[in-house]
């Protein structure tokens, strides 16, 4: 699909489908444009006929790179002189950074105080000077509008910002570019600044595609707003890339119009979606970043036999969480179980276990041996043995095994 001229239309909302053409000419050679391919494996898996857009081989990992580039390059001689101020957790700090350098931009990135600090690090390796205030995003906001009223600096928004919006839209048109047989597209909501771009250049390009949005459950806050409700968010969240409060003004009403629903996910789902593109697609996704794949796994159903887009916007994520991911991910599909036996306090009992466990073809990974519990005998102890299976089926012929040779067999969660 060839990308559509603009017509000469008054826009309907804050940015027309005009600003998103223009952006992507400002954009091209300065952002890599991501590659679209198929993912036959997580197809299978859903029913449906999945497409991916890797935005985690962003430079920064992110799609975030497209806004901000965008935001960057409307700024005047004068704007760019005194140089931007943004407010951000991750990776709108990153991306504000990244290119506020290449073009030559002083920036000051507010953050808050419990920021891990290899996002610091990683914003400050992109050459911006951070600050880090508040306990929260909201309270760092606050303080990024005070510095930027103080030093007359441009404050970049994350998404409720008309070039923002418009760059983050060159997304979807890419997208429908390199695939334009998709029947839909799921798409990840935070503010709201990718769906509402994407949304208008998807929909001017192709009228009949079908958008969808996606919100964790711990932060609906589009889903309210939409109903005319005050959100109610909040939570630990490893979709913290999404994790928003309140939905942009100007995007809401660009989703009111342009799309169809929006599925909310929880962190079982979130987790086993990041699981999903590392084990089957060999890629990285940050739990925003595989949000989208979360909602296709949740109601399957609803996709099943159409052609679906997703976007892996993001592949930033803490690489002791990914690995914690992964770990939870085998214990529910039963490939490591723990048990807990409660066996005599004899010579060799230790051993014994070991044997039977090595002969049913487990692995032990770790375990745990304790005489003072007072819910055993005295002359008892429990072992507590975290084992590799090979499959649900295997885990449940382990414990009918042990229980055959007179062992107290329980499985902890």
């Amino acid at each position: 699909m060839t990308l559509a001229a603009p017509d000469v239309t008054e826009p309907e909302f804050a940015l027309s489908y005009r600003d998103i053409f223009k952006a992507t000419k400002l954009i091209s050679g300065r952002v890599l444009r991501t590659p679209t391919l198929p993912a036959p494996k997580l197809s299978q898996m859903s029913g449906a006929q999945v497409f991916v857009k890797y935005e985690n081989l962003q430079v920064t990992g992110s799609f975030k790179d497209r806004g901000a580039l965008v935001k960057l390059l409307s700024l005047s001689t004068a704007e760019r002189k005194r140089g931007v101020i943004a407010m951000s957790a991750g990776n709108h700090a990153q991306s504000v950074a990244y290119h506020a350098r290449r073009l030559g931009i002083p920036a000051l990135i507010v953050m808050p105080e419990q920021t891990p600090f290899v996002k610091v690090s990683n914003t400050e390796g992109f050459g911006a000077e951070v600050v880090l205030a508040g306990e929260t995003v909201a309270e760092a906001r606050e303080m990024a509008l005070t510095l930027g009223a103080e030093r007359g600096l441009t404050f970049v928004h994350p998404y409720d910002d008309p070039y923002v919006i418009a760059g983050q839209g060159t997304l979807g048109a890419e997208f429908l570019e390199d695939q334009p047989d998709l029947d839909c597209a799921i798409l990840q909501i935070g503010g709201g600044g990718l769906i509402a771009g994407c949304a208008i250049a998807m929909k001017k390009l192709k009228p009949s595609i079908e958008i969808f949005g996606v919100e964790t459950e711990l932060y609906p806050s589009m889903k309210a707003g939409l109903a005319g409700e005050t959100p109610i968010c909040g939570g630990q969240t490893l979709a913290e890339g999404i994790a928003v409060k309140s939905a942009g003004s100007l995007t809401l009403p660009i989703v009111a119009k342009l799309v169809s629903d929006i599925i909310l996910v929880s962190e079982q789902q979130i987790e086993q979606a990041v699981s999903a593109f590392l084990v089957q697609q060999k890629t990285m996704a940050e739990g925003a970043g595989a949000a989208g794949l979360a909602a296709l796994l949740a109601e399957p159903e609803r996709f099943r036999g159409r052609k679906v887009g997703l976007v892996l916007s993001g592949g930033n994520i803490d690489v002791r969480m990914l690995a914690s991911v992964l770990v939870r991910g085998l214990e529910r599909e039963d490939k490591i179980i723990s048990l807990r036996l409660v066996v005599d306090d004899q010579p060799g009992m230790l051993g014994r276990v070991a044997t039977c466990l090595g002969e049913a073809g487990a692995n032990i990974l770790e375990v745990s041996h304790r005489r003072m519990f007072l819910d055993i005998p005295a002359k008892g102890i429990t072992l507590d043995v975290m084992i590799e299976t090979k499959d649900a089926k295997h885990a449940a012929s382990i414990m009918a095994m042990l229980e055959a040779k007179g062992f107290s067999v329980f499985r902890l969660d």
